[in-house]
């Protein structure tokens, strides 16, 4: 059976399943069962109904204008990757009054810029860095970023910039790039009072091999109600000595209310060290499924293969992330993490443990070292992906860090260039 392409309930249908793929794609950035090969077949899907739109011409554009009414990002994601390639200023023009007079809509615009080749991007994100709203800015420098392409002279002016929406964009840009000429000024804004701008300014300054940065990080992750607390114990454990590290996660598990970010270090430790603490806490509902993702980042153990799953206890409540930075935010973290049977996972590991050196870090049951989050970022899902990129620039300051959230095909282009 054969149909017209610009058939407007063919191009309605291209359009819908485009826009909402995009938002699950979004969330699954972030979720800890999906893997790269996930990604590629997700990413295809949504190129093929792109594409739908795209070879309907003039009937795919007004389609697209018609989606927009939604005030949806994903449906300003599509618009814009069309206007970009487009190159056709008045479209481009368009879809910028549109997806820049919202944050929640530039998310659709940022996508966009970084789901397309570079070669159709560059000259767009360029021009939004010179535009007068900080919004605007901020979208702009964060293409770069995303694509993970040094901006040059453009973010030491950035770093300055009266917005703190234009600071956090080049310092988080700052970071990812790798720009360790920049250590000083982005030092600068790690005691800023904006909760956003003194987490990136101490997460970039991590990254890019500062020692000091780290007591921004520190000073975030002591506060239980900042928004970032949870990704800056992360950075943190994973940048520090071993020995601090355990420390810290002796003494978070000490209270109650640091218990759940004891889990966050534990992980991020890599350390046999602290499996003994996370079997316990996998008999604790509000503790179990972070313990138990903890214990496989760990140790490589896929819970659900291996039949170490409880049943979901009774009358459990799960409470959403507040994290800003989190792709999922609003949501439960842990929702599609399973529940451990904490018997069993201690049955299991009872006969492994003797092979994991607890003075050691590991990472999905391998050593900790470059061939290990090489294997991870190939094989790995999401979250283990994430902490793979981190280590490898902690393990050489001012490399770029591996972009775990780029279009499938592009990330195993990347990782097969790398030596």
């Amino acid at each position: 059976m054969c149909y017209n392409a610009s058939l407007p309930w063919v191009l309605s249908v291209h359009a819908e399943e485009a826009a909402f793929l995009w938002g699950q794609r979004y969330q699954a950035l972030g979720e800890p069962h999906y893997t790269l090969q996930d990604l590629v077949d997700l990413d295809e899907r949504i190129e093929a109904h792109v594409d739908g739109v795209r070879v309907a011409g003039p009937a795919g554009w007004a389609q697209v204008l018609e989606e927009l009414t939604w005030h949806e990002p994903g449906e300003v994601f599509l618009a814009s990757v069309l206007a970009f390639e487009s190159g056709v200023t008045d479209r481009v023009e368009r879809i910028l009054d549109v997806g820049l007079g919202d944050p929640e809509l530039a998310r659709g615009v940022k996508s966009a810029l970084g789901w397309l080749p570079w070669k159709t991007t560059s000259e767009h994100a360029t021009r939004l860095t010179e535009r007068s709203d900080s919004l605007g800015r901020s979208v702009g420098l964060r293409a770069f970023g995303l694509q993970r392409l040094d901006p040059g002279t453009l973010l030491a002016p950035a770093l300055e910039s009266p917005d703190p929406i234009v600071r956090v964009a080049a310092l988080r840009t700052a970071g990812e790039v790798g720009r360790r000429d920049l250590v000083g000024p982005v030092l600068e804004r790690s005691t800023s009072k904006d909760q956003a701008e003194m987490f990136w300014a101490g997460w970039a300054g991590v990254l890019l091999g500062d020692k000091e940065a780290a007591r921004a990080l520190f000073a975030v992750a002591s506060r239980g109600d900042h928004p970032y607390r949870s990704r800056a114990a992360d950075l943190l454990a994973r940048s520090m000595p071993l020995e601090r590290t355990l420390h810290w996660f002796r003494l978070l598990t000490e209270t109650d209310g640091d218990r759940p970010l004891a889990c966050v270090v534990a992980r991020a430790s890599g350390s046999p060290a602290v499996i003994p603490w996370l079997l316990e806490a996998m008999s604790e509902p509000e503790l179990a499924r972070a313990a138990g993702e903890a214990f496989s980042s760990i140790t490589g153990a896929d819970l659900a293969y291996l039949d170490l799953e409880a049943e979901t206890p009774e009358g459990f409540e799960a409470g959403p992330t507040e994290d800003p930075a989190d792709a999922a935010v609003g949501l439960d973290r842990d929702e599609d993490l399973p529940w451990p049977d904490g018997d069993r996972v201690a049955e299991w590991w009872a006969e492994l443990r003797g092979r994991l050196n607890p003075e050691s870090r590991y990472l999905t049951g391998h050593p900790l070292d470059p061939w290990a989050c090489a294997r991870v970022l190939v094989d790995g899902k999401q979250r283990d992906r994430a902490a793979a990129a981190l280590e490898l620039v902690l393990a050489a300051p001012g490399r770029p860090l591996m972009e775990i959230r780029a279009r499938g095909r592009d990330q195993r282009r990347a990782l097969a260039a790398r030596p």
